[in-house]
Parts: structure tokens; sequence; C-alpha cells
């Protein structure tokens, strides 16, 4: 195990911070933006990082970036759960009411109602394929649930994940397809997944 310091961190920070601050924009819930913004979120993710030099330190074989990414996620949790899921002062409480232009109440206009609400019975089905892709992206090597996150989730394209990698793209491009027929495989093996 080699040692990360505060410096290292730094380094690999601001490197990975526009990629980061793109997962953030992307994962925040709309809701708190009331109460933060990226940067905080981001500023956040740091502080948590720099207490975890000896994550950082440990696994040479998985990249930097998948371990800041790792740690900003369960920072984008803690805040939820912080904000969201607490008795106390509830951030969708604050959301405003509609009132009138003689500043009464009223009824929300138009654009401010939901333009689509899932049925239930969709959200079940879309709840247990994304359970069942969840199990079968945890169950893959680190290595090929790495590749396919930063393609997949993180919108990073071939010569991204090489560079974050620290390999060449022909390399980054078969571990993309080699892990994700790995994947299909697994799914596959699930009914909702099979091809018709």
């Amino acid at each position: 195990m080699e040692d990360f310091t505060q410096d290292d961190l730094a380094a690999a920070f601001a490197e990975h911070r526009q990629r980061l601050r793109a997962i953030a924009e992307k994962r925040l819930n709309p809701i708190l933006l009331k109460r933060m913004d990226h940067e905080d979120v981001l500023s956040e993710t740091y502080v948590n990082a720099a207490k975890r030099l000896d994550y950082f330190a440990a696994r040479d074989d998985v990249p930097v970036y998948y371990k800041l990414r790792t740690v900003l996620l369960q920072t984008l949790a803690d805040i939820e759960r912080r904000n969201l899921k607490a008795q106390g002062r509830d951030a969708y409480r604050e959301v405003q009411e509609a009132t009138t232009e003689a500043g009464e109440p009223g009824v929300p206009a138009i654009g401010d109602m939901p333009a689509d609400i899932t049925s239930p019975v969709s959200r079940v089905d879309r709840d247990e394929r994304h359970a069942i892709l969840r199990n079968a992206l945890a169950a893959m090597p680190e290595n090929d649930r790495a590749i396919l996150v930063m393609r997949h989730f993180d919108g990073m394209g071939n010569a991204e994940c090489a560079a974050v990698l620290g390999i060449d793209q022909k390399a980054a491009s078969m571990r993309y397809v080699r892990a994700l027929e790995r994947l299909q495989q697994k799914l596959t093996e699930v009914s909702c997944f099979r091809k018709n």
C-alpha cells in the first residue's frame, strides 16, 4: 500500500473536478438547490475524502476518479438523508405556495404542476429492473463496473475513460466491450432482460 497524501488528493480532485461537478448537477435533488449549490456538494465531498486517505491508498487497481466518485455519491446520500428524510426542518415543506397577483393563496400555475406522473405499476416495474441492474453491476469485478459506470452513468467517452484509467484508448474500448458482454450475460439470466 502506497501513501496517499493531502497533496495527492488535491491534485486528483482538481483533475476530476469538472466530472465530479457534472455528477453532482445530475444527481442532487433539485429541491435542495434552495439550501445549497453544487459547489457546496463538492466542498463537502472534498472534506469527506480528506478524512479517508487510507481508502485512496488501498486498492491500486481502482482508479482514483472512481474512488472520488464513490465518496461524492456517499456525500450526496448523506446530504439527502440530512435534509429530506429528517423529521426536523424538511426541505419539501419549503415549496412556495402559489399566490394570486394580489398576494393571496391561489391555484398553482400549469407550469408548476408535474408534467408526467408515473403510474404505481410502472414505478414498481422500473424499480424492480433497477434493482436487478444494480445487483448485476455489484456482482461484477471492480474494473468492469468502473468502466461501465464511467461510460453509462457519468457520460464519459472512450478517450476520457482511457485517461482516467491510465490506459490507451484501444485497451479501454476492449475493456468496455468485454464488461458490457459480461453484464449482458448476467442480465439475460433474468427473464425481464431476455431478448424476445
